[in-house]
């Protein structure tokens, strides 16, 4: 099987850094660059009313239907917040057939929607699925612990033992506690501490100084990881895109 290439993006639900620019027709012509065979979206917009009305190339249909289009056959969507005017979450996009999708509410408090979005992937040339969860976690050390713990509660009972399991997103985990609690609940590696010890830098894109996004893999070995910021990535979203390629373990 040819290594599985992945890659997780927030992506600030089309605008650039500062609300400055509506950049998502940028967004996916950069995304389809990373020639991504999934990618896991936090902050995508499923909705909004008055950005279609003030925006006349503002997509008609959903954000993550407009981004995979061309791109990746399949799409699962989690909304987390919902208002008046519309709704954003987390969403998955893939060249191979999502088997199920199920988007977990993990709020902590009524001031940040927070969900996990599970989706069961069949890959090519392999007799096992991977799990796939997109995660966005809060920015309260508290609401970050319990998130992760219900995480590891949910894989546990649905992708048990060395089940592959493919866990990204953005989350806000700033003092790195989430590597020894995944390592410890569910047996999962980052990408980049193979080789650099930590989690890659990601915000801001201009320049990272925080490790907030994150790829953290089980069943699988890492081939290569990469951060994508600065120009032209700087000028899409505040946080860089993160890529790895993956083979499965035999």
């Amino acid at each position: 099987m040819k290594p599985l290439r992945i890659c997780t993006y927030n992506i600030h639900k089309g605008f650039s850094q500062f609300n400055r620019r509506m950049v998502i027709h940028e967004l996916r012509d950069r995304l389809r660059t990373l020639d991504a065979d999934i990618v896991f979206l936090q902050e995508v917009q499923g909705l909004h009313v008055g950005h279609a009305q003030r925006h006349t190339d503002w997509p008609p249909q959903p954000q993550h239907h407009f981004l995979a289009e061309g791109g990746w056959l399949q799409t699962a969507y989690g909304g987390n917040a919902i208002y008046d005017h519309g709704h954003h979450g987390n969403a998955v996009l893939s060249r191979f057939p999502i088997l199920s999708s199920t988007n977990q509410d993990v709020s902590d408090h009524r001031f940040e929607r927070r969900g996990l979005l599970h989706c069961e992937i069949e890959l090519p040339g392999s007799t096992l699925n991977a799990h796939c969860v997109c995660v966005h976690l809060g920015l309260f050390a508290g609401s970050r612990r319990r998130q992760m713990d219900a995480l590891a509660s949910r894989m546990e009972m649905l992708a048990p033992g060395d089940s592959p399991l493919i866990i990204a997103g953005d989350f806000n985990d700033w003092r790195n506690h989430a590597d020894d609690f995944l390592a410890a609940r569910l047996g999962l590696q980052e990408v980049f501490c193979g080789d650099r010890g930590r989690p890659a830098r990601s915000y801001p894109s201009t320049l990272p100084l925080f490790r907030l996004d994150r790829i953290y893999v089980r069943g699988f070995n890492v081939r290569a990881s990469q951060s994508h910021f600065g120009g032209p990535w700087s000028k899409i979203s505040d946080h860089a895109a993160l890529t790895a390629e993956l083979l499965p373990r035999t």
